[in-house]
């Protein structure tokens, strides 16, 4: 049966988050519930990374595979006929090849946080973004970013409800930088435990307030205990940014399209 990779956008506010759940509209159901209706099969969609309840995504990668006569370019105009008007876009749709998985073949994925740093409320960025109105020192931020890169036991930034085998982590890169208001953490790793990028940007605004210092930081990282913690970062600001994957992986079929 051939497979295909999307590449998806959406806004996750109307969200219980990307996976399906037995309660609550998911990112995953409502996609595999637009390919039923196209194609008249259930599928199963299978996405790099299961973003929370209230997070973003700007290039999401999943993959299906769809027993269709159809070429990807219809395929793509289908399923966002039958997303409307619900937050979702897919913005690609391309046949792989059929060991490419949209989780296992992934290598790296990237998030993006965006804190708006003023003492006015929010308006279009209501829900897309975390206001903080006191100043942060966006500098004392990275050099706390800087602490946290590498490969470290993450049990502190990890939730209680985290179902990852391991708490060690290698992240790769975790990076603060201010462009006017806009303070933006963007981070990378192969793969990341449950709240993390959150739990991290909530102690690096602790750091950039001045609640917390360097040490406050490398004492939580040390600590290995969620107990330890000191803020939870909304999800609002968060968005999934990237996945990458193997050149193999990446690997593209030829396709014959059956007359559309």
């Amino acid at each position: 049966m051939p497979r295909f990779r999307f590449t998806i956008e959406y806004d996750g506010r109307p969200f219980v988050g990307w996976q399906r759940q037995k309660q609550g509209q998911s990112v995953q159901g409502s996609i595999e519930t637009a390919i039923a209706a196209v194609t008249g099969r259930s599928v199963a969609v299978i996405g790099a990374g299961r973003t929370d309840a209230g997070v973003h995504a700007a290039a999401m990668v999943a993959h299906a595979d769809i027993e269709t006569a159809l070429s990807p370019s219809r395929i793509m105009a289908a399923i966002n006929a039958r997303l409307r008007p619900i937050p979702i876009a897919i913005l690609g749709c391309e046949p792989v090849a059929a060991d490419f998985h949209a989780r296992f073949s992934c290598t790296s994925r990237s998030y993006r946080y965006r804190i708006v740093n003023r003492r006015a409320p929010l308006t279009t960025d209501l829900g897309l973004a975390w206001r903080i109105n006191r100043p942060l020192d966006e500098n004392m931020m990275q050099a706390a970013a800087r602490q946290l890169v590498g490969c470290h036991d993450f049990t502190t930034f990890r939730s209680v409800h985290c179902q990852s085998a391991s708490p060690v982590k290698t992240l790769d890169y975790l990076t603060v930088q201010r462009t006017g208001e806009a303070v933006v953490i963007d981070a990378k790793a192969r793969s990341f435990l449950h709240h993390q990028v959150r739990s991290m940007v909530g102690c690096l605004s602790l750091v950039g307030l001045g609640k917390w210092t360097l040490e406050d930081m490398q004492a939580a990282l040390d600590a290995v205990d969620r107990r330890a913690l000191g803020l939870n970062a909304p999800p609002d600001g968060l968005t999934f940014i990237r996945a990458e994957f193997t050149p193999r992986a990446e690997t593209n079929l030829s396709y014959q399209s059956a007359g559309c």
